[in-house]
């Protein structure tokens, strides 16, 4: 009986001390989640399965294919309508420049008294492009001028500890806002003043945008040598300018079909003229002095 007993007790000894089970190889996922201490899941498993079930879900899928047909319909749509209204085959000859149109352009808009000849060529009744004439107005530089204008006033604002997104987008949207009410204003005097001649709402729009350069040397001289710099350099562009718009405009509106009308209303023509040109120093002020401190 002590025999047995005494190999019971060591038997009991032996299964106690027995190694437990090993681990499985693989984690049981069938719940959606991996096992993690205290029951929560892995780190991103909500996530994906959140986007799993969204990428399944039948509707999901449905909104996002009509919302993708609308987008296709709306981009249609605005270049349809861009055709109707605008030109492309216009448009093109406005951009029609090279480098050298570019250089000698800006040159002129710095300095126009030397320049004697302001008609715009033509062959074969069609006026020439930019690159060939440099009377020819162009949306190219008022364009690239803009651009540099909005990049110059984030770079002012960043200087005087005041950049903000919201304040570089109102300066730039109150830039465009004055280019467009100054060309409506041209459209509306031409109508009253019925001037007849070929300045179209391109025309105006690219000699309305030629400010944009004296604003960038402006602000730019104002950033290098004060305030006193800035208006040295606001009177210079301002005065050029001004001579170059009106000998510009002038030629345009009161060409040689005008010239057969009254003189009333060649006077009032004249005085559109020297108005549009007269106004570009107090625009270029209220656009640039608050860069400048």
């Amino acid at each position: 009986m002590a025999y047995h007993s005494g190999y019971g007790a060591h038997g009991s000894k032996h299964r106690a001390r027995a190694a437990p089970d090993p681990p499985p190889l693989f984690d049981d996922t069938s719940g959606g989640y991996s096992s993690q201490p205290g029951g929560y899941p892995a780190p991103g498993a909500d996530v994906a399965f959140n986007v799993n079930h969204l990428l399944g879900d039948p509707m999901a899928n449905v909104a996002m294919a009509y919302g993708s047909s609308i987008a296709s319909h709306g981009k249609d749509m605005v270049h349809k309508e861009l055709h109707r209204f605008v030109s492309v085959n216009k448009l093109k000859y406005f951009f029609a420049v090279d480098t050298a149109y570019v250089a000698k352009k800006l040159g002129l808009l710095v300095f126009p008294y030397t320049h004697q000849n302001w008609e715009v060529q033509y062959s074969r009744d069609a006026p020439l492009p930019p690159r060939r004439d440099l009377n020819a107005p162009d949306l190219y530089i008022p364009t690239m001028a803009f651009i540099t204008y909005v990049l110059l006033a984030g770079i002012a604002l960043g200087i005087q500890k005041r950049f903000s997104p919201e304040v570089l987008g109102l300066c730039a949207s109150t830039a465009l806002v004055w280019v467009v009410m100054e060309v409506l204003a041209l459209l509306l005097g031409i109508y009253l003043a019925t001037v007849r001649s070929d300045l179209s709402t391109f025309h105006l729009l690219a000699y309305s945008g030629y400010k944009y350069v004296g604003m960038i040397l402006s602000v730019l001289t104002g950033l290098l040598f004060g305030s006193d710099g800035y208006y040295v350099a606001l009177a210079w562009t301002s005065s050029a300018l001004m001579y170059f718009l009106v000998r510009s405009l002038r030629t345009a509106a009161l060409g040689p079909d005008s010239m057969g009308g009254s003189a009333p209303r060649q006077r009032l023509q004249l005085y559109l003229t020297l108005g549009a040109a007269a106004f570009q120093p107090l625009i270029i002020y209220w656009l640039t002095f608050h860069l400048v401190r």
